[in-house]
């Protein structure tokens, strides 16, 4: 009896050995590939210019369950921050269809953007992510360089497919996205203007998150905001808003990089003084995993599957654009959402617990739109939002103007939310429910 006992404990011990070994050769193998039901549907480059060997990265994945024919299906592109950030951290660990884990492999996102609509994640400005920048001067040093690359990379896309030719175009993005996305937009409406009909992008409306669109206005908002929340006493409120007003001081008098150089000291200065983790939320007791997406893309096997070089050394965000683009941080692009909001849809959300570019950052400039709508805008009733029955925010619209605070998330919202954040988009591309043009 007790050798068999012995004998079934053993076999137990060997068979949890097989089990563990197993299991660990297999996520030590998926660890190293890239599973093809998880490759987007197209991916690759994009020229930005005939003359030119630079290219922006794309990946692409149609709708997984769109509810109307694919020549109709709105497609979503989406734009990263930084500046010089990829959006592969917008593919890979918020919005797109499989999220990164820390074991390196990939997970499906029951929150994906691309549900029932087709999305499109472009690596812009050039010599961002997997982008190419044939030399450091091409890289652009200010949003119309931006837009006239991305205007490039978009028409050559939708002359991939005769599909794409007619469906609506959203373009999204967060952060720094918040000049990229107006950028683009208003000068898509600008070319438009000038070409022939078949020719035209066809621009539905533009969606932008935590976005940072008016910086000398948003800028002097940090100290009054972290005091509020009880972060900072009435000293360092002060001390806070005397480097407040010298960024804006220097912006006023055109001396943009210093101007920047104040706004970073500014951010610097709110974060010492709170030993945040991260401003991006001040709830989270650690900074976002997003150094995960680094991590997986740089693995050989996976840039081969989507067709990059093995050599290539992927960066999650670029110092050398980020560079380029120094001078660019503090410049407002505020008439261009003034100019999009009169043409198209225009929706503006952010995460309630973001302190670099959220709620309050958001709000204040909004308010100073020359916007014939506006004061109705800011008169409109801000109603209770809920998903699944659950309170996910408050939406506040006027006409084609509408704003959404999502509660519980961060800078990085589609992240911290994402059911919220994939109910939201959806709601306002179909005009549903709160989100219906009032």
């Amino acid at each position: 009896m007790e050798s068999a006992t012995k004998n079934q404990v053993f076999f137990c011990f060997f068979l949890c050995l097989l089990l563990v070994s197993a299991s660990s050769l297999s996520a030590s193998k998926s660890t190293h590939t890239f599973p093809k039901k998880a490759l987007p549907t197209k991916h690759g480059h994009l020229p930005i210019s005939p003359t030119s060997t630079s290219s922006i990265f794309y990946a692409f994945y149609e709708a997984q369950n769109s509810t109307l024919p694919l020549s109709r299906t709105p497609l979503l592109i989406w734009l990263q921050g930084g500046p010089g950030c990829s959006s592969m951290i917008g593919n890979f660990y918020e919005l797109g269809p499989w999220r990164v884990t820390e074991s390196l492999t990939l997970q499906r996102n029951h929150g994906a953007w691309n549900r029932i609509f087709s999305l499109l994640f472009l690596d812009s400005p050039i010599g961002t992510g997997f982008s190419v920048a044939s030399t450091r001067q091409e890289i652009p040093t200010d949003q119309n360089h931006v837009a006239k690359h991305l205007f490039a990379a978009i028409t050559r896309f939708v002359q991939l497919d005769p599909l794409f030719k007619h469906r609506p175009i959203y373009i999204t993005g967060e952060s720094y996205g918040g000049k990229y996305v107006p950028a683009i937009g208003y000068h898509i409406l600008k070319k438009n203007a000038q070409l022939h009909v078949s020719q035209r992008v066809n621009l539905a409306g533009v969606a932008i998150g935590d976005g940072l669109t008016d910086p000398e206005t948003q800028v002097v908002t940090h100290a009054l905001n972290a005091y509020y929340v009880g972060l900072i006493n009435e000293k360092q409120k002060n001390e806070l808003e005397k480097a407040q007003l010298e960024a804006v001081r220097l912006a006023q008098m055109g001396n943009w990089s210093e101007a920047t150089d104040a706004r970073n000291n500014v951010m610097n200065m709110l974060r010492n003084m709170t030993g945040l983790a991260t401003l991006y939320d001040y709830t989270k007791k650690a900074r976002y995993q997003d150094y995960l997406v680094e991590k997986f893309l740089n693995i050989a096997k996976v840039k081969k599957a989507l067709g990059v070089n093995e050599s290539f050394v992927y960066e999650l965000c670029s110092d050398v654009v980020e560079a380029a683009l120094h001078a660019d941080v503090m410049k407002s692009v505020k008439y261009m959402v003034e100019y999009l909001v009169r043409r198209s849809k225009v929706l503006l959300y952010q995460g309630q617990n973001d302190l670099r570019a959220g709620v309050v950052q958001s709000e204040v400039w909004v308010k100073t739109m020359k916007w014939e709508g506006i004061v109705e805008f800011v008169n409109a009733e801000r109603k209770i939002w809920k998903v699944n029955g659950e309170l996910a925010g408050y939406v506040q619209n006027w006409k084609s103007l509408t704003n959404v605070v999502v509660l519980g998330a961060g800078h990085i919202l589609p992240a911290d939310q994402v059911v919220r954040s994939q109910a939201m988009i959806e709601d306002w591309v179909l005009e549903r429910g709160l989100f219906k043009s009032v």
